[in-house]
C-alpha cells in the first residue's frame, strides 16, 4: 500500500507533509505535491500533518478520485523530490476545500 495525494491539494500545496517524510518521497509540481509509490513506505507520518486533509492511503482513497493514485506515479517521476517545509501559497487557505480543482492542476 502506498499514500496518495488527492484532489484538495490542487492549489493549497501544502508542505507541513514533506517535513515529517522519512524517506523523501515527496516531489513538487507548480501547484500541487505528489507522492512516489515506488518510495512511500506507508509509515502514516505525513496524512495527519496535512491541513488540507488531501493524503489518503491507497485503500481509502475516495471512488471519484481513484485516478490519482497514477497521477501521483506519473508525475513523481517528472518533478523534483522536495524533501524540506516551504510556505503555501499565499491564497492556499481560499482554495483549501474547494470542489472541482482537477483542472487547475499545472503540470
Amino acid at each position: 500500500m502506498t499514500f496518495v495525494v488527492g484532489e484538495n491539494c490542487i492549489k493549497c500545496k501544502y508542505t507541513d507533509c514533506v517535513e515529517v517524510c522519512p524517506v523523501d518521497c515527496f516531489h513538487e509540481g507548480p501547484n500541487f505535491l505528489v507522492i512516489d509509490p515506488e518510495e512511500c513506505i506507508d509509515c502514516t507520518l505525513c496524512e495527519p500533518e496535512c491541513p488540507a486533509e488531501a493524503i489518503f492511503p491507497e485503500d481509502d482513497l475516495p471512488s471519484d478520485q481513484q485516478d490519482f493514485l497514477a497521477l501521483n506515479e506519473e508525475l513523481s517521476q517528472l518533478w523534483p523530490v522536495l524533501t524540506q517545509l516551504k510556505d503555501a501559497p499565499a491564497d492556499a487557505d481560499e482554495w483549501n476545500g474547494k470542489e472541482d480543482k482537477r483542472d487547475l492542476l499545472e503540470r
